[in-house]
């Protein structure tokens, strides 16, 4: 009887960016596919980005942030308090 292998990058941690990155989408009510747009890339590679398959480039990661009005040390994960995006007031 043979044995499945398990995917060892099944255990691997999801990165604090990739979950913020994915809790920010949905809770905008947005489809991977409208973020992908808007960065100009595919729906593949975001969906790499919230998996944490990939590293979202940093001017991606910048592009979000001004997207969804966040500090970039939320965006990162070294925060749990959302402030606004520098320079851009409240909406």
């Amino acid at each position: 009887m043979s044995r499945k292998r398990k995917d060892p990058d099944a255990l691997k941690p999801i990165p604090l960016y990739a979950q913020c990155i994915r809790d920010l989408r949905e809770d905008h009510d947005l489809k991977q596919r409208q973020i992908a747009e808007y960065l100009n890339i595919s729906q593949r590679t975001y969906a790499d980005y919230e998996l944490g398959n990939i590293r979202i480039p940093v001017d991606a990661l910048i592009a979000l942030a001004r997207y969804y009005n966040s500090d970039m040390n939320y965006m990162c994960g070294l925060t749990k308090v959302r402030k606004p995006f520098p320079g851009k007031t409240k909406q």
